[in-house]
Formats: C-alpha cells, structure tokens, sequence
C-alpha cells in the first residue's frame, strides 16, 4: 500500500508515537478504514516500549470533518451495518481515552461533527490560531456519534455543551481554549513544532508514571470521590516501590536529569 492509500500515518521519534490522519481530499472524514488505520497504530504504539506519548495530527488543511458522508449513507441501508460504522468510532476513540500513554492531538483547519469527538477523546490538545472546532449534527437532523453528548458536557459544562450543539456554530481557537476545550494555542506555522516540542517532553517522563496519572484520573471520573482516592491511595503505595521512583529520588537527590528506562 502506497502512503497516498494509507489513512492513517505512523512515525517514532524520540519516544513521540505520530498518527497522521491522511485523507486530505476528503477533509480526513472518519471512515471505516480510517477507524482500523488509529486503532492498529494505537494498538502498536501502546505495545512498543520505547513510545511515550502518542500524538495525533492530520495532513492537509483541515484536521477532521466529520463522518465520510458516503459511508454513512451506504450503512443506512441497514440497521446492522449502521450499529457496525458507529461502534467502530465509539470502540476507537475510547481507545484513545483508555490507552495508557498520554494521548496529544494537534489541531489545524476545521475539527467539527466527529472531529471534535475525536479531538475530545484525547488527553491535551493543540490548536492553530485559525482552527475553527464545532459540531455540525443539528444542522442536519443528526445526533452526535461519536461521544459528543457525553465528553463535551464533561469538558465545558452542561449548558455551553447544549448551546454548541443546538447551535452548530464554530469556536474560534481562542474561545475554545477559554472553554477549555485545548490547552494551546499557537500560531499556524508552529503549530506542528509546538505539539512536537511538547510530547518529547512528555517523553523524557516516567512511562509508568504518566499511566498511572491518566487512568487514575479518567476512572475518578466514573466513580465517587471517595472511591477515586482509595484508588490514588493504592497506585501510589504501589508505585513508590517501583524503579522509575527509584530513579526520580536517585537524580533529585544527585541534582541531575532522570533517566527512567
């Protein structure tokens, strides 16, 4: 398969597992291709043990628009193959969310409808100052399908979540981040170094450490408080045995960079 047939692109560098989305002329529409594209290079990337951090960006103009329209309407000729096209994205971006690396996306152009789910599915996101996010499902009698009634309520609150789907309209990348739905934003041309920069930091971190962060984190919020504390409670007596404290406490002590292996 050449890379123009690829959907979905992979690269290592310095510890950083890439996933470039790769369907330029179909403003990267998820697709079912697209869909087995992420989930075998997340799938890889979790079970390489010199990646640390994932990042997900895409080729060409736009980040993601939404589902490939003429997929949809060809799994609208059954019940079953609809029920197929929609819990492949659900199965995938919750793979995203439950992977044990951090997961970064960068965002350029347009993330709307599923582009937004799918940037939502992810654990830090960049955003280019001219990247427009929003969900376009009201507009055409569509319900959200890829998680979008339930991550977005979480990130910005109930009724900034409403007023976006009701509405359809597009956040600008400043308004986005003041919601909290990134974390950055950059200028367009430093949008890729930027989010590069910023995994091979993550990179430099405890594997074990950065896991145990981002699964205590997304599980406290599935449980009680209380029962997310006993958890915390349990991952850090069990971690302060392990090697990678034992090399954080070692360089802290010597006044040097750590080395976790």
């Amino acid at each position: 398969m050449s890379e123009n047939d690829n959907p979905v692109l992979t690269e290592i560098i310095d510890g950083v597992g890439i996933m470039t989305l790769n369907r330029p002329d179909k403003f990267n529409c998820i697709s079912l291709g697209l869909m087995e594209g992420m989930s075998a290079a997340i799938e890889a990337f979790d079970n390489d043990p010199g990646v640390r951090v994932i990042l997900l960006n895409a080729k060409g103009k736009t980040f993601c628009t939404g589902a490939d329209l003429d997929e949809v309407m060809e799994a609208r000729k059954s019940h079953d193959k609809l029920k197929v096209f929609i819990g492949r994205i659900h199965e995938v971006f919750r793979r995203l969310e439950t992977s044990p690396l951090p997961v970064v996306v960068s965002v350029n152009g347009l993330a709307l409808a599923g582009g937004i789910e799918m940037m939502m599915a992810c654990d830090v996101a960049f955003a280019a100052e001219s990247a427009r996010i929003g969900d376009q499902h009201a507009q055409y009698g569509l319900i959200p399908g890829g998680g979008g009634t339930q991550r977005l309520p979480r990130l910005v609150g109930l009724r900034r979540a409403l007023d976006l789907m009701y509405t359809n309209r597009w956040l600008d990348a400043a308004e986005a981040k003041r919601w909290g739905l990134v974390n950055y934003v950059v200028a367009d041309d430093a949008l890729a170094q930027a989010a590069l920069d910023y995994c091979r930091n993550l990179a430099k971190k405890s594997r074990a450490g950065l896991t145990a962060m981002k699964h205590l984190s997304r599980q406290g919020l599935e449980i009680s408080p209380s029962d997310g504390l006993t958890l915390e409670e349990e991952a850090v007596a069990t971690g302060l045995m392990g090697a990678d404290v034992a090399e954080g406490l070692a360089a802290f002590q010597a006044r040097r960079e750590p080395n976790f292996a």
